[in-house]
């Protein structure tokens, strides 16, 4: 069990580690823009992408010092995902909420589900600016749409989250820490 353990977290280690440290700092200087525009985050993810966005976005709001919203009230979720089908739910939410010149975050594991995939569309019509985070194949749908994309090479959804949740929650870090 030990050394199961010590390999589990030598691998999540690894890939936390292969982060574009230039990506985050141009990403963390974006942010810093959308806050002196008086321009928002919106964040979305699916599962525990959801969970991560929810997360991330009371800390850019709270420590940050940015507004950030993201959409996991379950009423807004089954309302749009009734009226607009569950693939649209997310660029039905954007189409409501995005200002243009918003930062958009979109979190999915797989870089493929549909819904995230149509938000990314509907974020670049919107001419929103677009972060995506992934995992499983680089060259995934959702990340052709990205100004900054984050990936993370692995399928284990678990090492993808949780380096997710980190590289993420380094941005609202380095915004309180850096002045540009």
């Amino acid at each position: 069990m030990q050394n199961y353990l010590n390999r589990y977290f030598k691998k999540q280690s690894e890939l936390i580690k292969k982060v574009n440290y230039d990506d985050l700092i141009a990403v963390t200087k974006l942010i810093n823009q959308v806050k002196k525009n008086k321009k928002k985050i919106i964040i979305i993810g699916n599962g525990g992408s959801a969970a991560i966005a929810s997360h991330a976005s009371v800390d850019f709001t709270k420590v940050g010092r940015v507004r950030c919203i993201n959409f996991n009230e379950s009423s807004l979720l089954t309302c749009f995902s009734n009226d607009y089908k569950y693939e649209n739910w997310a660029s039905k939410a954007l189409e409501f909420y995005a200002d243009q010149k918003d930062l958009v975050i979109l979190i999915s594991s797989s870089g493929k589900s549909k819904n995230i995939v149509n938000a990314a569309k509907k974020a670049k019509n919107l001419k929103c600016q677009l972060i995506t985070f992934t995992g499983f194949s680089k060259n995934n749908e959702v990340s052709k749409y990205g100004n900054y994309n984050f990936w993370v090479n692995s399928k284990v959804y678990n090492f993808i989250e949780n380096t997710h949740q980190m590289w993420i929650l380094s941005l609202v870090d380095n915004l309180v820490k850096t002045k540009f």
